[in-house]
């Protein structure tokens, strides 16, 4: 039998920190900061999605073989243009690495900013309305 994906529904970032981490994703994205399950693990959440943050060494976490901070890129769509974007990122204090540059998304041309999160992680952050 054959099936297809609907969407992705959450994704799990390994941190150095999850308090730095959780803080940073709440005040530049504007994620909500979520407590759920044992050991109290930490998720962020937005829209009809989640980041789960699991902390370097921890146990009980069925995950990537080679999971690590910093590896991974991400990209996140806004209904603000870019101007707006790069203005509150300098409000943020975080730096820009690029853009705004033309890019194309699942939805066709976007544009994009880029940062990095606070393990190093690539963070798009796109528009669709240029």
């Amino acid at each position: 039998m054959r099936f297809t994906v609907d969407r992705l529904d959450h994704i799990v970032l390994t941190v150095r920190d999850r308090s730095i981490s959780a803080s940073w994703y709440q005040r530049v994205l504007g994620m909500d900061i979520e407590e759920y399950g044992r050991n109290n693990r930490v998720a962020l959440s937005f829209g009809g999605q989640k980041i789960n943050l699991r902390p370097i060494e921890s146990e009980g976490w069925t995950t990537a073989r080679d999971a690590g901070p910093g590896g991974s890129d991400l990209c996140f769509t806004t209904a603000i243009d870019s101007e707006n974007i790069l203005r509150h990122l300098e409000k943020c204090g975080v730096i820009v690495i690029e853009g705004p540059v033309v890019r194309i998304g699942a939805l066709g041309p976007m544009t994009s900013v880029y940062v990095n999160d606070p393990d190093g992680n690539l963070i798009e952050i796109a528009s669709y309305k240029s």
